[in-house]
């Protein structure tokens, strides 16, 4: 894992001032900057804790930020620390918190790479996705094709579509002549083919590399 500085960014030390050692938590709402900076120093030398609290009442929104002096130490502290507490490098202070905050809350609501226990129901792009697909024209199935200038492999491709529950089965086939990577993936039901194409096609698997996913006829009645 690392960090990329951006070319719009300022110096070296502007950018780790601002966007590499500040950190942002989902916490409980009864947690006080004791209680966060008890469960974060032990991560690296904390130089402050604030919690996001409500404007009219002063209640926590159990959201909080937590600076540590090196951007190894905040680092550390996203890779080590509890999956509950969902951290991620913090966005810079001139963006707002509001509009920061509200996009943290939708992605921290998708899959991790750690695993698949999110149920859709816990995932808003998901909730609302199902009656917006039915839209689409295109037939659809629980069987996807996936196409790739790449050739994959099998436990790497195999971990990528797992994020999405109901994997069944994910064979992965090369064309001797082209070396590009074809592979087929079966889920368990057509919500989570719908899902996975709709977060899988184009996404850059290696990075640089796009994936065309496609649905596959799987002999059943689309119209289910």
């Amino acid at each position: 894992v690392f960090i990329a500085q951006s070319r719009a960014s300022g110096s070296h030390r502007d950018v780790e001032d601002e966007e590499l050692t500040r950190i942002f938590v989902m916490i409980p709402k009864t947690y006080t900057e004791e209680d966060l900076r008890e469960k974060f120093k032990m991560y690296g030398d904390i130089e402050y804790c604030s919690i996001i609290k409500n404007k009219t009442t002063g209640e926590s929104k159990g959201l909080g930020y937590v600076r540590y002096l090196k951007p190894s130490q905040a680092a550390r502290a996203i890779e080590e620390c509890d999956r509950s507490y969902r951290a991620i490098l913090a966005e810079p202070k001139n963006k707002s918190s509001e509009s920061f905050e509200h996009d943290y809350y939708s992605n921290s609501m998708r899959p991790e790479l750690r695993g698949n226990t999110l149920p859709f129901c816990m995932q808003p792009e998901f909730c609302g996705f199902e009656k917006a697909e039915t839209r689409i024209q295109e037939p659809v199935s629980k069987r996807l094709s996936v196409v790739s200038r790449l050739p994959f492999i099998q436990e790497q491709l195999f971990a990528l579509f797992d994020l999405v529950p109901g994997l069944e089965y994910c064979d992965v086939q090369r064309d001797p002549h082209t070396n590009s990577g074809y592979a087929v993936i079966q889920y368990s039901t057509a919500a989570s083919a719908i899902y996975a194409k709709y977060k899988l096609h184009g996404f850059e698997y290696p990075p640089g590399n796009r994936l065309t996913v496609l649905f596959l006829e799987d002999g059943n009645d689309s119209s289910e």
